[in-house]
């Protein structure tokens, strides 16, 4: 017969823990429920992406027209990389070359011809000498390279002058006939700002401005391009107005040439 003390007495239930400083309960960890995710602590949630910057430029009014550099448009050569000063060697020798010429001949008061005539004589006279040294002690005179113009590079710059002069030639033909107004009116008053600032400065200092011109404007334009072409569209629509009011009142009336007669094909 079994012991009565021996019999298992049930364990008593757990109590629950104490609870946390402050009186908070420990928070409760609850499971998803299924088909839905959990949601992100705002804390945690990570920022959207940005979208990725474009660099693609307003379609307003472009100078140089749409998708066009100006790298292209100076001919995208040799020229080009030194009117915009990534070959900057050659920018620079070609610019201090010019100041040096212009001040020779405008600053110094020197002659083209006098200019010419001494650096022959200096390079003459330091090769005979040259020369003459090497053979009196009796070691082989310098081989100068013969320098020639080829055949080819003188018909192609022949053909480049006869395009471009063919050309000047048509407008000037198309002007005299009457066929094209805005062409005159271009013309005459490229003519008269010429005619202006060739009474300001002679030629030989037009054509230092210029060089300088074409290896700065260029390149400024290169890097403010947006800007240039946001206050030229402005000045071009202005131009415009002005424009179709003048031709309006005043163009319109004025008697043309005869029309040129269309080429059958």
């Amino acid at each position: 017969m079994a012991d009565p003390t021996e019999e298992t007495v049930a364990a008593p239930p757990p109590t629950p823990a104490a609870p946390a400083e402050g009186g908070l309960a420990p928070p409760l960890s609850v499971e998803p429920t299924a088909g839905k995710e959990p949601e992100a602590s705002p804390e945690k949630a990570a920022p959207p992406a940005s979208a990725p910057e474009t660099t693609v430029r307003s379609r307003g009014f472009k100078l140089l027209g749409e998708d066009t550099s100006v790298h292209k448009v100076l001919g995208g050569g040799k020229a080009a990389d030194v009117l915009l000063w990534k070959d900057k060697k050659t920018t620079a020798v070609v610019i201090g070359g010019t100041t040096v010429l212009w001040i020779l001949f405008e600053v110094l008061d020197y002659h083209l011809l006098t200019l010419i005539s001494h650096v022959m004589i200096g390079v003459l006279a330091v090769l005979f000498l040259w020369s003459k040294a090497m053979t009196f002690i009796k070691k082989s005179p310098p081989d100068f390279p013969v320098i020639q113009i080829s055949e080819d590079a003188a018909v192609n710059v022949a053909r480049a002058l006869r395009n471009d002069v063919n050309r000047a030639l048509h407008l000037f033909r198309e002007i005299a006939l009457g066929h094209d107004l805005k062409k005159f009116l271009g013309v005459i008053a490229a003519l008269w700002v010429l005619s202006e600032v060739g009474s300001c400065c002679d030629f030989l200092t037009l054509v230092y401005v210029a060089v300088l011109m074409i290896h700065t404007i260029p390149i400024l334009y290169d890097k403010y391009q947006d800007k240039v072409d946001h206050f030229a569209g402005k000045a071009h629509t202005e131009a415009r107005k002005h424009y179709e009011v003048l031709d309006t009142k005043v163009l319109s009336k004025i008697p043309r040439g005869p029309a040129k007669a269309k080429k059958e094909t």
